[in-house]
């Protein structure tokens, strides 16, 4: 299984960004890979309708640490743990996502990863 490591640095306070992408009513604004419409909250799980289908959402708790971690089960039952970041940067904040390839092909792993920087780029065009 490989990964890769994909990030943007975004002019804007950690805090604020952390702020933006944590809150899952923002999920369907820059996160088209996991969410294509409103996200329903149920209990302490997110589900949202993505390009796989039906998938659950687990962030970790809110923190101070700009951790936004997150479980996320695909409609085949297979969970894949996120790691998500915000990181001070010093032009703003550094968002970094990590793509793992689980259940992909080559050619699907490196479409994902393609999805991830044009969702981090919109991240970074809401922010700015």
């Amino acid at each position: 299984m490989r990964s890769r490591h994909l990030s943007r640095v975004i002019a804007a306070s950690p805090q604020s960004v952390y702020a933006f992408a944590a809150d899952p009513a923002h999920l369907p604004l820059w996160a088209a890979g996991l969410a294509q419409a409103q996200v329903e909250v149920r209990g302490d799980a997110l589900v949202a309708q993505s390009p796989m289908g039906e998938v659950t959402v687990r962030f970790v708790p809110p923190n101070d640490l700009g951790v936004l971690d997150h479980d996320v089960t695909l409609p085949s039952g297979t969970t894949v743990t996120n790691p998500l970041r915000v990181l001070a940067h010093p032009e703003g904040a550094e968002v970094l996502f990590t793509v793992r390839q689980i259940e992909l092909t080559d050619e699907e792993f490196e479409r994902d990863c393609r999805l991830v920087e044009q969702d981090l780029e919109t991240l970074r065009g809401l922010l700015e």
